[in-house]
C-alpha cells in the first residue's frame, strides 16, 4: 500500500518534499554526506530488476535500441549547450543543465513508457545500456561542452559514475543470479526504496540551494522545462523520421527526454558546487510531470502518434 502510494504518486511527493526543503532547510542538509551512497542504492535497486527476458526480447531488434542510446547521448548535452548560450544561463547552471544532458536515462522512463504503451523492452535495454556507457560517455561530453563555463576534470567524473552508478548495478545483478529468492523478496520493497533516496537527493539540493533558487531559480526552470521538452520533442521526430514503429517512437521519446537526474545530482555536488546540481534536482521534479503528462495522453489508447 505504501509502496503504491509513492511510486504512482512521485512528482506530487517530490514537489512536496522539496517545498519543505525550501522551507525548513537544516533538516536535510544533514543529508549532503550520504547523496552518493542513496544513488548507489537507487542503481543496486536497478541491477536487481533487470531481467534476462527484456533484453532477448529487444535485442531481437538491435536497430531501434543503437538508434535509442546514441540519440541519448547525441541530443541532450548539444540541447543543453545550445539553451545555456542562447539563454546566457551563469556558468555553474549551465554547467548543470549540460551535466544532467550528459547523464543516461533514468529508471523513472520506464515506468513511464509502461504506462504511454510504449515498447517498454526497448525502454528497459535503453536505460541499462546508456547506465553502461555512462562512466566514458557522460565525462566526456561535459568535458567537450561544458568546459566554456567551468573546469571539468573527466578521469575523476569516470572513477564516481563507476562507484556510485556501474558498482551498485552489477552487484544487483549479481545479487538476483546467486541469490534469486532473496532478490524477489527485495522486490517489492525496491522501487519504494529508490523513490524515498530521490526524493532526499532532491531535498538536499533544494536545501542548500535556497538562496540560488531565489536569484536564479527562474532560469533555472525556464532552462530545465525546455531541455525536457525538447528532448522529448525531438527524440519523437526522428524516430518518426527513421520509420519506427508507435512503441518504439514512444520509448525514444522518453528515454532521450528524461535523464537520471540523480546522478546528475550527486556528481555535481561531488565535483562541482551546490548551484551546479540545482538544474539536476529541477529536472527530477519536471520531467516526472511531463513524463506522467505523456503516459497520460498516450496511455489513452490513441491509436496515432
Amino acid at each position: 500500500m505504501v509502496s503504491k502510494a509513492l511510486t504512482k504518486y512521485f512528482a506530487p511527493w517530490v514537489i512536496a518534499i522539496s517545498a519543505a526543503a525550501y522551507l525548513f532547510p537544516a533538516f536535510f542538509l544533514p543529508i549532503k554526506p550520504f547523496i552518493a551512497f542513496l544513488l548507489g542504492v537507487i542503481m543496486f535497486g536497478m541491477g536487481m530488476t533487470l531481467r534476462s527476458d527484456d533484453f532477448r526480447v529487444a535485442f531481437s531488434r538491435p536497430v531501434p535500441i543503437v538508434i535509442g542510446v546514441a540519440l541519448q547521448y547525441l541530443v541532450m548535452p548539444a540541447l543543453g549547450f545550445g539553451l545555456a548560450v542562447l539563454l546566457r544561463l551563469p556558468p555553474e547552471i549551465a554547467a548543470g543543465v549540460i551535466l544532467v544532458g550528459a547523464c543516461p536515462g533514468g529508471t523513472a522512463s520506464n515506468v513511464m513508457v509502461y504506462l504511454s504503451r510504449g515498447n517498454t523492452a526497448l525502454s528497459i535495454a535503453m536505460t541499462t545500456i546508456s547506465t553502461l556507457l555512462a562512466p566514458v560517455l557522460t565525462p566526456c561530453l561535459t568535458l567537450l561542452y561544458a568546459r566554456k563555463w567551468l573546469p571539468v576534470d573527466p578521469a575523476t567524473l569516470f572513477q564516481s559514475i563507476l562507484k556510485i552508478v556501474l558498482f551498485p548495478v552489477i552487484l544487483g545483478v549479481l545479487l538476483k543470479r546467486f541469490s534469486p529468492r532473496l532478490a524477489e523478496r527485495s522486490a517489492a520493497w525496491t522501487p519504494s526504496i529508490s523513490v524515498l533516496a530521490i526524493m532526499a537527493i532532491v531535498a538536499c539540493v533544494v536545501a542548500l540551494n535556497v538562496h540560488n533558487i531565489v536569484t536564479a531559480g527562474g532560469f533555472v526552470f525556464m532552462a530545465v522545462v525546455l531541455h525536457n521538452l525538447l528532448g522529448l520533442l525531438a527524440g519523437y521526430l526522428i524516430a518518426l523520421a527513421l520509420r519506427l514503429n508507435r512503441g518504439d517512437r514512444r520509448a525514444i521519446a522518453i528515454e532521450v527526454g528524461m535523464q537520471n537526474s540523480g546522478l546528475g545530482a550527486a556528481l555535481a555536488q561531488a565535483h562541482f558546487t551546490p548551484m551546479t546540481a540545482l538544474p539536476s534536482a529541477i529536472f527530477s521534479i519536471w520531467h516526472n510531470i511531463s513524463g506522467a503528462m505523456l503516459a497520460s495522453v498516450w496511455g489513452r489508447g490513441a491509436r496515432n502518434g
